[in-house]
């Protein structure tokens, strides 16, 4: 069966834009090909800084015939109703129509239509202008005098097809004067000449010799393993960067990975500066010496050019812009470390926050009265915690932090400890922060558990009162991401924060909170039918205990005995269902003098010791203790069923056994709502 090939060249795409438009080319190509019927056996998308290509093999050379049936009139209707169904149906003798009967509507007509398939080529030829005109860049732009708009001005489109022991044919179509063939153009700089190409493994293999790597995957590969040797022939660790391992790769056609020095006195500067620096300024990456843990004056630089001179003059550029770059750095940080971080925290106050929640100075203060108030409930200092809540801000207004953002905290931190400050008060401003998302660490000192507690809790509280809560898919705030900060936080030590004492005015809080916690128990492989099922209970803020909860509850349905009671507490909500909606009477209590059989008074007594046990247990917060409280009502609940029959002809026991099961039901949701559970 044919091959595919598509290129289409084009300007430099930017880096972030081409894992994403290679995945878009792949999509409305296979798709359109499908919604066409077309089949196909697989397609593989590859992106360069100057191409999209997509190969797609064993495609159909044809789409099928389509058949279809066109019911028409009686054939005792009229000449003109008859003569409008042949019309329609595109036959001109009512002789090659089919003359179906049915015992209820007569003889009438029927005819058998047959739409011809279509040549692949001729499909393809129709798509690609289609795919190329709404193909849907972040950014694009229009050139010249045409209409097309693309990320970069295109240049040109490759479109063959055939089968492997065949000579492809070019696909002809064309595109603001633009027309498929099957020319491409290798390395912009090492081999620009123009290269006649055949199928996929044919262009793979030119390109490669004209010093164009495709797969961006391989060129990833190229820059990390060279990277890190290197990194070991100087006796150095190479600092990995998945994200700007990812953004070089998207920089160059023909990787080629070089070393280069800086002054060694700039190792003065704090490593993460440097880092960010260099990653932000020349997409390189840093060096570790292994003795000292530190950076080493050293860089890892990715070239797009294999140069006569052995790369001297392209690492003598990057030295020289790299040197300018961190004595800007160092500038920053000796400014820095000569103003103290208390001076700067009068300035928060003509920064606004937001118009209606203030300045940042007002944010400080309700940190700060908040550190001092979450402080004892986690073992913190609050003296500590609120002076670590007032300097928390205040790195935002150094010069390292306004140059490079992303190190806010942390050099709050390093300011804090050369002013002398205490360590966990230094720890909390740089902690404070934490966690950013589901990867990065969660803070355990007390100090800055209370700190990072507070500022979340306030941003939470806070939007909430201006009504600036997320919607959909938007969330400008980050508020899912402070709520998901504030349950790892208490979750991961064991935190016991009353939620409702911080959220009294905004009670939907609660239910955000709720929202997020399922979500978090989801994704670590928890029922979302338990955490529904102690949910229901309702009226709990108290995270770690209702974790505990659904945790108890899953052990419990883990044996046969939960797994049994649980069928038991089915039978009988279903049967108290459906009784109370037929209004059937239900005794307000349970009365023992009616009991006729063993099983029921067994099932009476047994309930109410499993009752009291974990009602016990829930006051102890033992959930472990109640449940298996309720797991021994299992053996009298199935006897019961077994032996009882609960409608009985005298209304009152009817009536009093519909109160023994209502008592059963309201037992096991002391623990949790069961009729939530599945199973």
């Amino acid at each position: 069966m044919p091959d595919l090939l598509i290129e289409l060249f084009s300007e430099e795409i930017p880096a972030s834009m081409q894992a994403k438009a290679a995945d878009d080319l792949k999509g409305l190509v296979t798709n359109g090909l499908v919604n066409a019927g077309l089949t196909y056996e697989s397609a593989g998308a590859f992106a360069t800084p100057r191409r999209l290509a997509l190969t797609v093999h064993g495609l159909n050379t044809r789409s099928p015939d389509i058949r279809e049936e066109k019911k028409g009139p009686r054939t005792d209707a009229p000449a003109g109703a008859i003569q409008g169904f042949l019309r329609g149906a595109g036959l001109d003798d009512v002789a090659k129509a089919r003359v179906v009967s049915d015992p209820k509507k007569g003889d009438f007509y029927v005819a058998d239509l047959v739409k011809p398939g279509r040549a692949a080529e001729t499909i393809i030829a129709e798509l690609m202008p289609q795919v190329i005109r709404s193909f849907p860049w972040p950014k694009s732009q229009r050139w010249g005098s045409g209409t097309l708009t693309w990320v970069r001005p295109l240049h040109s489109i490759i479109f063959t097809f055939g089968p492997e022991t065949e000579e492809p044919v070019v696909i002809d179509f064309e595109v603001e004067g633009i027309r498929s063939g099957n020319v491409t153009y290798g390395h912009r700089f090492l081999a620009p000449e123009a290269i006649k190409v055949k199928r996929f493994a044919d262009y793979v293999e030119k390109l490669e010799k004209a010093k164009v790597v495709l797969d961006p995957a391989r060129r990833r590969e190229i820059i990390l393993a060279d990277a890190r040797n290197l990194a070991f022939a100087a006796g150095l660790e190479l600092v990995e960067d998945e994200g700007l391992l990812n953004e070089v790769a998207g920089l160059v056609e023909w990787p080629v990975v070089l070393m280069g020095t800086f002054d060694a006195a700039f190792l003065d500067v704090p490593d993460e500066v440097i880092r960010a620096t260099i990653r932000a300024n020349q997409k390189c990456f840093v060096l570790r010496d292994p003795k000292t843990g530190r950076l080493a004056n050293r860089f890892i630089l990715t070239s797009n050019m294999a140069a006569t001179d052995g790369g001297a003059t392209i690492i003598a550029g990057n030295e020289r812009v790299i040197r300018a770059r961190l004595s800007d750095a160092k500038f920053f940080w000796d400014g820095d470390l000569a103003i103290p971080l208390e001076t700067l925290v009068p300035k928060l106050e003509g920064i606004t926050f937001h118009e209606k929640l203030g300045s940042q100075g007002d944010r400080v203060r309700r940190i700060v009265a908040l550190a001092r108030d979450i402080a004892p409930l986690v073992g913190a200092d609050a003296d500590k915690a609120a002076r670590a809540a007032l300097l928390a801000k205040a790195d935002l207004l150094t010069g390292v932090v306004g140059e490079f953002p992303e190190v806010q905290g942390l050099m709050g931190r390093y300011y804090a400890t050369h002013a002398g400050e205490d360590a966990a008060v230094a720890a909390a401003i740089e902690e404070h922060w934490k966690p950013q998302g589901p990867s990065d660490r969660v803070p355990t000192a007390p100090v800055s558990i209370a700190v990072a507690l507070a500022d979340k809790l306030d941003t939470l509280t806070g939007f909430w009162a201006i009504d600036e809560k997320p919607t959909g898919s938007k969330d400008p705030f980050a508020l899912r991401r402070a709520a998901l900060g504030v349950i790892r936080i208490i979750l991961d030590n064991g935190v016991r924060l009353p939620l409702s004492a911080y959220a009294s005015k905004t009670p939907d809080l609660l239910n955000f909170f709720a929202d997020r916690l399922k979500v978090q128990l989801r994704e670590q492989g928890t029922r979302f039918d338990l955490v529904d099922a102690v949910f229901a209970l309702g009226g709990q803020d108290d995270l770690l205990l209702i974790v505990k909860r659904v945790e108890a509850l899953g052990a419990l349905l883990a044996t046969d005995d939960g797994k049994n009671l649980l069928a038991g507490y089915k039978r009988a909500a279903n049967i108290l269902k459906a009784e109370e909606k037929k209004g059937t009477t239900v005794a307000d209590a349970v009365d023992a003098s009616l009991f006729k059989e063993a099983e029921e008074k067994a099932l009476a007594a047994a309930i109410e010791t499993a009752a009291q046990a974990a009602h016990d247990a829930v006051a102890d917060e033992n959930f472990e203790g109640a449940m298996k409280a309720l797991a021994t009502l299992r053996a009298p609940v199935d006897a019961f069923f077994d032996k009882v029959l609960v409608n009985d002809a005298d209304e009152r026991v009817r009536a009093n056994r519909l109160a023994l099961l209502t008592v059963l039901r309201n037992a096991c949701h002391q623990v949790a709502d069961f009729s939530k559970i599945e199973g």
